[in-house]
């Protein structure tokens, strides 16, 4: 059984991943494993809730459905079409704080199979500077529409939109602030509240 414990310079796949225990949590980056433990601290875990929350009422109606971690989001090469995609080529599958998919064939009972329309990670001490870069690259790459970047501790939000098929300058918001999503209609969020029920 291929276990990421004794990382070798050897490239993963999605099949490998699937053959691992189910009691840790990996996320894979162009065939590197990404080790997710230790789990996220209670100020994390807050904001994710009043994300959730938050953002399963402004989708009320709405054809796009909203997901949280762990779900797998696996994102084929350019080079694979992603409804004949199989396992072992699937070299990258992340598992997002939050995810929007509006596009219901994306979604299958492995998670969803190609980009979501916005992806939501909340920076926590032990991930940050991967959400701030690889996967920053890889969600620019792959057309995820809108990146927002939540730090909780610092009392802001960073939205990148997608412009052509590059992330234009982020939107810098501040706590105080309203989000109001580009991607996906009817998403307005105060973000006042949102950080106020993290300061418990």
């Amino acid at each position: 059984m291929a276990q990421p414990a004794a990382i070798q310079p050897s490239i993963f796949t999605y099949k490998d991943y699937l053959s691992w225990p189910e009691n840790e949590r990996w996320e894979l980056i162009d065939g590197v494993p990404w080790n997710m433990s230790p789990a996220p601290g209670t100020t994390h875990q807050r904001m994710v809730r009043e994300l959730a929350v938050a953002l399963h009422a402004a989708l009320a109606g709405s054809p796009c459905e909203l997901f949280l971690a762990p779900f797998d989001v696996r994102l084929p090469d350019a080079d694979h079409a992603a409804d004949h995609v199989e396992d072992e080529d699937i070299f990258t599958v992340v598992q997002p704080d939050l995810a929007i998919i509006c596009d219901t064939k994306k979604i299958d009972s492995k998670g969803c199979l190609g980009p979501p329309d916005v992806v939501i990670e909340v920076l926590s001490p032990s991930t940050a500077y991967r959400d701030e870069t690889d996967k920053l690259r890889l969600y620019e790459a792959q057309g995820v529409k809108e990146y927002w970047l939540v730090n909780p501790d610092g009392g802001y939000i960073m939205v990148y939109r997608l412009n052509g098929k590059e992330y234009g300058k982020p939107e810098y918001l501040q706590k105080n602030d309203t989000l109001i999503s580009q991607a996906i209609n009817g998403i307005t969020l105060d973000l006042a509240p949102l950080f106020a029920c993290i300061q418990l």
